[in-house]
């Protein structure tokens, strides 16, 4: 085995380790000491430091060899420059929200500055300050910082920022931008029913609109929007399983069926026997009501585009009423607020 080249490392008396180096780029000298990676880690082995010195190393010369192409840029700058040229392929819903935390909080405190010249305590400040003060949720506040990392990652790439910036503001563990420590009356937990509780929904569903929904929900784990975008050709009876595949969405104030939150998202659910027999009646039931409402179903469904861009029928959905109305995410805003009114059941 080949030995390392261990010049330049040393073991400190706690038992950790260092490195340290001294070099000329372009007529510039270059000297460095740490005990820490490029995240921030402590040095344990002499392997980590000859490698943490090797990785500094090659960034230092890289750096400066780019230092001269560094641009200042704005916030402002930035982000059009990103809408422009680099969130092919995000999520519909994902560059919405980013478009209105920019026209509502970031141009306005942060459009005109460079993004060079923001330290990260104005940032935590900022974050803290929207949590504590103005009282905005944990997972909202959580929002602006991945816009905070999308921006600063951005200008990276582009050569508004040097390395060592970059670092600060996103990738050292002990001083990048991070969110206010959570509130001690603060829950973020994902929310859980008691069998009690279990069983007052149960009965509270029963035989309503909302019902199928509901179990989908309870028994298979289904996203909400992935609920109401089922549609009956994905539910084989048969082998007694639903395949996910879309999710219903408005988008630009119209329903549609789009692809589903990740790309694990897709999936193939095995049903139980209650949702399964469930299934079974109200398929039996769709099948009576599309002669019996024949008329009526002419005049109340709704077409909407589906993954390929073709219109479908509101009716080839799981979740449609009799009359071939569509059931969307709003159909649960009543039942949510009644359960918790009248059941005292934070209902989620």
């Amino acid at each position: 085995m080949a030995k390392l080249n261990d010049v330049g490392v040393i073991q400190k008396s706690n038992g950790l380790w260092e490195y340290r180096f001294v070099m000329v780029v372009d007529g510039i000298t270059i000297n460095r000491k740490k005990s820490t990676d490029a995240f921030g880690n402590k040095l344990k082995t002499k392997k980590d430091a000859i490698k943490a010195r090797e990785a500094a190393m090659t960034a230092a010369r890289t750096e400066r060899q780019r230092q001269h192409k560094i641009l200042r840029r704005t916030v402002k700058e930035v982000f059009e420059e990103y809408r422009k040229e680099s969130c092919a392929g995000k999520a519909y819903q994902t560059l919405k929200k980013q478009d209105s935390l920019w026209k509502n909080h970031f141009s306005i405190k942060w459009g005109s500055r460079f993004v060079d010249d923001i330290s990260v305590a104005e940032i935590n400040d900022y974050l803290s300050e929207l949590y504590y003060e103005q009282e905005y949720s944990f997972r909202y506040v959580e929002s602006f910082l991945k816009v905070f990392y999308l921006i600063f990652g951005q200008a990276y790439s582009r050569n508004y920022l040097d390395v060592d910036t970059y670092n600060k503001l996103c990738v050292n563990k002990s001083t990048k931008i991070h969110m206010p420590n959570l509130r001690v009356d603060d829950d973020t937990d994902i929310i859980t029913f008691s069998q009690v509780e279990l069983a007052l929904l149960d009965k509270y569903f029963e035989g309503t609109n909302a019902e199928t929904a509901y179990l989908l929900g309870r028994y298979c784990g289904l996203r909400i929007n992935e609920t109401f975008g089922l549609k009956w050709a994905n539910v084989d009876l048969e082998a007694g399983t639903i395949y996910i595949d879309r999710q219903q969405q408005y988008q630009n104030s119209l329903i549609k069926l789009v692809n589903p939150k990740t790309r694990n998202a897709k999936r193939t659910i095995y049903l139980c026997d209650k949702i399964l027999e469930h299934l079974k009646a109200k398929r039996q039931k769709a099948l009576e009501d599309a002669e019996k409402f024949a008329a009526v179903r002419a005049q109340k469904q709704r077409f909407i585009e589906d993954l390929d861009g073709s219109m479908i029928s509101s009716c080839e959905l799981v979740n449609c009423l009799p009359d071939g109305t569509i059931q969307t995410v709003n159909s649960f805003k009543y039942p949510s607020r009644e359960i918790k009114s009248r059941l005292g059941i934070n209902f989620k």
